[in-house]
């Protein structure tokens, strides 16, 4: 006799099922358009894990930008100046601190132009 093997056959039939819930139409009640949904959606998924590190990276780099503009210098210029003084802050935070304390990245525009001079002044 044939096993069919329909408990673990249905099991997997409706997690699949529960995993496309709030799908729309048959993409969430039957079991072949579930499956496809799933996939695609983990397809999706996995790429936007990455892409969302580069979209995040260029909102920072332009709220740097748009802050260090006002304050007088350029962002490669800035970066180059913060490198240059060993001051050890990712654009995330900087960007969090251009945002929100004007007066905190107006002295860090300082201390970066200061050591572009002392870099200049070496060379």
């Amino acid at each position: 006799m044939r096993v069919t093997n329909a408990p673990a056959s249905r099991k997997r039939r409706i997690r699949t099922i529960k995993a496309a819930k709030g799908f729309r139409g048959r993409r969430s009640k039957l079991y072949r358009y579930a499956a496809d949904a799933t996939d695609h959606g983990k397809q999706y998924a996995f790429r936007d894990r990455r892409a969302k590190k580069r979209t995040f990276r260029q909102l920072w780099q332009a709220r740097i930008n748009a802050s260090a503009r006002a304050a007088g210098t350029t962002y490669s210029r800035f970066m180059e100046g913060l490198k240059a003084a060993k001051v050890a802050l990712d654009r995330k935070v900087l960007a969090d601190i251009a945002a929100t304390d004007n007066a905190a990245f107006g002295e860090l525009v300082k201390v970066a132009q200061n050591a572009l001079k002392t870099k200049a002044a070496k060379a």
